[in-house]
């Protein structure tokens, strides 16, 4: 059975702002170059070294409006007043090809995600403490002060809904969290329903035996 002739895995990754999810999950992709990362569409501005296309579609908020009407999207959300959202047809087609694809998106987009796609394997990207979490907003040098007070005000609602997900890893080390996030993508693949799809050939033959 060939990669293309069974469903792509979907892995779903949330954190609160800061959690160090962005960098983990880039990571994982450059370990894991068979993990392709769904590229959102939003309404926030381009940060410091960001491409349109690369990490994110940027379009203005009549764009998106229309794209919400059109019912083109899978999961959308507000945060911290910008929109965001992921395209419901390029997910299908990329998973129906047998691509698996990653999301990084928050906690309320993972709940839509995980209603249209129940076999999907989410991950939740917790910070070692609160103290953690405000020295790596302020660190980046990216948000007034009261955009980290919001942020951090955010943090305790986002992690309220860390149980509705299927992993959690503490991002205290990046490289042992990085481990983490790398053991649940291969263990995900090895599921007995998914290793029974990709090698019905195999078992096929010993049934006949």
């Amino acid at each position: 059975m060939t990669q293309n002739s069974r469903e792509g895995i979907l892995f779903v990754v949330s954190a609160p702002s800061g959690a160090g999810k962005t960098s983990l999950v880039k990571a994982l992709l450059k370990a894991d170059p068979a993990i392709r990362l769904s590229v959102s569409y939003t309404t926030r501005t381009p940060r410091p070294g960001e491409t349109d296309g690369r990490d994110y579609h940027f379009v203005n908020h009549a764009q998106f409006d229309k794209m919400l009407a059109d019912s083109e999207f899978l999961e959308h959300a507000e945060v911290y007043g910008n929109f965001y959202g992921t395209s419901k047809s390029v997910i299908s087609r990329e998973l129906h090809a047998g691509h698996d694809l990653l999301l990084e998106i928050d906690w309320q987009g993972a709940s839509q995600v995980r209603a249209h796609f129940p076999h999907c394997a989410s991950i939740f990207i917790l910070p070692p403490s609160f103290a953690a979490l405000r020295t790596r907003l302020s660190g980046r040098g990216q948000d007034s002060d009261e955009v980290i007070e919001r942020r951090l005000a955010a943090a305790a609602h986002d992690v309220a809904h860390a149980d509705a997900f299927d992993y959690i890893i503490v991002n205290d080390d990046f490289d042992h969290a990085l481990q983490d996030l790398v053991a649940i993508t291969r263990s995900t693949r090895l599921e007995t329903a998914r290793q029974l799809t990709r090698h019905a050939a195999l078992f096929e033959e010993f049934r006949r035996i």
